[in-house]
């Protein structure tokens, strides 16, 4: 059952319309007392959606035609907010080309004053999935009057390093578990052990800071994210979830580049689940919705002209030669094998940003932490192995072997596109569903937090600069 994240207002004392109601009318001709009270109710609770810093005015009278045109566009907009966001990321973005829902409002808020149901029709806007209930709880935890503030991990004179004993080891492993970098039970003592050692390694790779397990003044304001840091972490969660369709193609490929990884659905379940690596900051992998459509096998890989003229800016034909790279028609084109930048398949998108998922011989940058690294196209962990099994999925397989055995640059159709949505997603569910906010390598959520009425706020942004050639 999914969970009413608003509650609905009880009816007692509520008025009868003083008009009759027409559903498929102008949505001001249905607004009585009743109506103008469930929508107050229901924008007093927006903070169980992380709307609580947006301003929803619903004090006017529905007794005047003025008033329920006013209640109207009030209401218009607050359920606007619920599905579909109350940013537009096609607006923050240069390029956002995710579906996203477009459901009648007008005629759904008609609808909804003259059945008496406004309160449950604005809470069925919103997404109703395990993610956002567990983000909306989350949220309203942080946000309760009650709530205690997280106390901060005090700042010490001098750098805390491995192996040396401190008294705040126990609030410093407690912080690394929230944060999903250390495994439960938390160490014994205050010795700064290796486990602890190895977990900040991998918090400040994160967070671009170089990973010497040392805790200085930039580790420690990592460890020491406020609650209001948190709060706005997950309500950007939330809103990013709000763009999304409600019903996702059941058999699709979701890449989050924010955490590298990508989720392969196969009619309504989750099948595969594997590490990426995505473009590094400054050649970010778009925020796109774009089908594979076919495989390719022994991919050949013509450079694009922004790499060919800036990495390979006075590279003479001894390392083109080297890399198995020739001059064709005026591009760089570097010829099928195992060395080849894109490994030994690609998979084929539809799109015109030349953007697609791939192999790669860098096998080692999948042993990393921090994997924004590429220049905006999608690696994919023994990428062969997923070739062959979306291949067996789609009942290609016998052609896609004879493709790999041919050492050729050979093309394998598939009989039904699959979509792919390149998300980015700063906040993902652990292993018992509760949420676990991650570092934010493109600085993305800053400019939506600000439209979701939060200030500004500096973080540690991810610096680019990886030196790698591939796509």
């Amino acid at each position: 059952m999914a969970l009413t994240l608003v509650p609905p207002l009880a009816a007692c004392g509520a008025t009868e319309p003083q008009n009759a109601a027409d559903p498929s009318g102008n949505p001001a001709d249905n607004w009585d007392t009743r109506g103008a009270k469930a929508l107050r109710g229901a924008i007093a609770g927006r903070a169980a959606h992380g709307l609580d810093h947006l301003d929803f005015d619903a004090s006017a009278d529905p007794d005047s035609a003025e008033g329920r045109a006013a209640l109207t566009r009030t209401a218009l907009r607050y359920a606007a907010a619920l599905a579909r966001g109350a940013s537009d990321p096609t607006k923050l973005y240069d390029l956002y080309t995710i579906p996203r829902p477009d459901p009648d409002l007008k005629a759904g808020l008609a609808r909804a004053l003259a059945e008496g149901k406004l309160a449950d029709w604005l809470n069925g806007l919103a997404p109703q999935g395990p993610a956002y209930t567990a983000l909306s709880h989350a949220y309203l935890a942080l946000r309760a009057p009650d709530a205690r503030p997280s106390p901060a991990i005090p700042a010490a004179p001098e750098a805390l390093r491995p192996g040396a004993s401190d008294p705040r080891i126990p609030a410093i492993a407690r912080q690394l578990i929230a944060s999903d970098y250390l495994s439960a039970p938390p160490p014994q003592g205050d010795r700064y052990s290796d486990a602890m050692v190895a977990a900040v390694k991998r918090m400040q790779a994160d967070y671009g800071i170089k990973p010497d397990g040392v805790i200085g003044a930039d580790a420690l304001g990592i460890l020491n994210l406020s609650d209001q840091d948190r709060a706005r972490a997950l309500a950007v969660a939330m809103e990013r979830l709000r763009w999304l369709e409600r019903d996702p193609p059941k058999t699709r490929i979701d890449v989050n580049t924010a955490i590298a990884r990508l989720a392969y659905w196969r009619d309504g379940k989750l099948v595969d689940s594997r590490k990426a690596v995505v473009g590094e900051p400054g050649k970010e992998t778009p925020q796109l919705g774009s089908p594979i459509f076919r495989l390719v096998a022994n991919p050949t890989w013509t450079v694009p002209r922004s790499i060919q003229e800036s990495e390979f800016a006075g590279k003479g034909a001894g390392y083109l030669k080297a890399h198995d790279m020739a001059m064709k028609d005026g591009w760089i084109v570097q010829q099928s094998g195992p060395d080849n930048s894109l490994g030994l398949v690609k998979f084929d998108m539809q799109n015109e940003h030349a953007i697609y998922l791939h192999d790669t011989p860098a096998k080692a940058l999948f042993g990393e932490v921090q994997r924004q690294r590429s220049h905006g196209c999608v690696r994919v962990d023994d990428a062969t192995g997923f070739a062959a099994r979306i291949a067996s999925d789609e009942g290609v397989r016998e052609d896609w072997d004879k493709a790999r055995q041919s050492g050729k640059e050979s093309f394998v159709s598939l009989p039904h596109a699959i979509p792919v949505r390149l998300l980015y997603q700063t906040v993902y569910l652990d292993d018992h569903g509760e949420p676990v906010i991650h570092a934010d390598p493109y600085d993305w959520d800053e400019r939506v937090a600000r439209k979701l009425g939060f200030g500004t706020r500096t973080g540690h942004v991810l610096k680019g600069g990886s030196g790698d050639i591939g796509p």
